[in-house]
């Protein structure tokens, strides 16, 4: 089955009691059983919901896996990785990491006895060089948030399985449309659903996707145990949104082109990062192991000043302030004071993540409005 049929079909199946082409809300806490362990598979909804069931599944097959599990948010899913870890283990990571998920490694699991070492992902050999025996687990993003770097997610599997330790990829940058890292080698995929997922900015949810059986047992465990499960009317509005993935990845990469090509021509600009381009250092890469290069692009100002980039995020109009991305409306931010705050200046500048960097998330509308937006903004700057 192709791509833009699994959005649809996998894992879907009209209601049987209704015939309803779409899978019903089940907003229920509990469920009636005949006699005390005699049920039609559900007894509690924090373990399971028939809703959520469906959208596992969907997402399951998306990504090319076995098994989905669903979780309250992104970090709900990271959180549930990282118990799989017990004091002592080491954890191998991308230099450039969303700030949310390098504050729950460094400020949550750190003190618990979890030691992390953040390396430079685009280069195997350093990756190699940080791996150890205690190593348990690799856990890389590509492309990577902000600075957009491309991991060879085959060359971080081929390490990973010689040492022995499982290998995570966050992919909510490119979505199962894009990149499929279990085909890659990948033991675990993790998304924020609440991203390109979800695609329409109305809900908040993360899923990790696996295709071990004992992996998606233990999940599954602390999945129910920990409760970081999202409701039904949350897993409705994702499968409503994934329908149209195919569809909408296709125009944020012809916008994401557009705007990449602007961008790097404007005499205002400093770097461009985008994938797509021919200049990025991990393009080759991209080439190799996604479909298209995405929607997400960041780039510096030649005036490289917080102050000009203050200035710049006050005069865009279509491309509203805010934090996230992934939706179809066009999103604008500045890491270094919105979604990468949580890291310290010094490093941050040392991984590249500049004052004056600006995250855009762009979205499907026209690119000539966008590009007039863009053209004012620098305009004022």
């Amino acid at each position: 089955m192709h791509f833009e049929t699994k959005v649809l079909h996998a894992g879907i199946e009209p209601d049987p009691s209704t015939g309803a082409i779409m899978t019903p809300i089940f907003q229920t806490s509990t469920y009636v059983q005949a006699a005390p362990g005699e049920h039609k598979g559900y007894e509690y909804a924090r373990t399971q919901n028939p809703t959520r069931d469906v959208l596992q599944q969907n997402l399951a097959a998306l990504e090319g896996a076995a098994n989905g599990l669903c979780f309250s948010t992104g970090m709900g899913a990271v959180d549930a990785v990282m118990k799989l870890l017990q004091p002592g283990d080491e954890v191998i990571a991308t230099n450039d990491l969303y700030g949310g998920t390098y504050r729950l490694f460094t400020k949550i699991f750190a003190p618990f006895g979890i030691h992390f070492h953040f390396v430079d992902m685009g280069n195997p050999e350093k990756v190699k060089a940080a791996v150890n025996a205690k190593t348990r687990l690799i856990w890389a993003e590509t492309p990577t948030n902000p600075l957009l770097k491309i991991i060879d997610i085959a060359a971080m599997a081929e390490i990973s399985k010689a040492a022995g330790a499982l290998l995570v990829v966050d992919n909510t940058f490119a979505s199962p449309y894009l990149q499929q890292p279990i085909s890659l080698g990948a033991d675990i995929v993790m998304h924020s659903v609440t991203k390109y997922l979800g695609g329409h900015s109305d809900l908040v949810m993360g899923a990790l996707i696996t295709n071990s059986d004992s992996l998606r047992e233990r999940l599954a465990f602390i999945q129910n145990s920990c409760g970081a499960t999202p409701g039904p009317m949350d897993c409705f509005l994702a499968l409503r949104g994934i329908k149209t993935l195919h569809l909408r990845m296709q125009r944020h990469c012809e916008n994401g082109a557009a705007i990449a090509a602007y961008l790097s021509e404007h005499p205002l600009v400093g770097k461009v990062y985008w994938p797509g381009l021919e200049t990025h250092p991990g393009h080759e890469i991209a080439r190799k192991q996604m479909r298209d290069f995405g929607g997400m692009i960041s780039f510096t100002l030649a005036k490289d000043t917080v102050e000009a980039a203050m200035t710049f995020l006050k005069n865009t109009k279509l491309f509203s302030l805010a934090e996230s991305l992934g939706g179809v409306e066009s999103l604008v931010g500045h890491p270094a004071t919105m979604t990468h705050a949580s890291i310290p200046r010094e490093e941050r500048i040392a991984n590249g993540l500049s004052d004056s960097l600006i995250r855009l998330s762009v979205g499907v509308e026209h690119v000539n409005d966008l590009i007039d937006d863009l053209s004012k903004a620098l305009k004022a700057v």
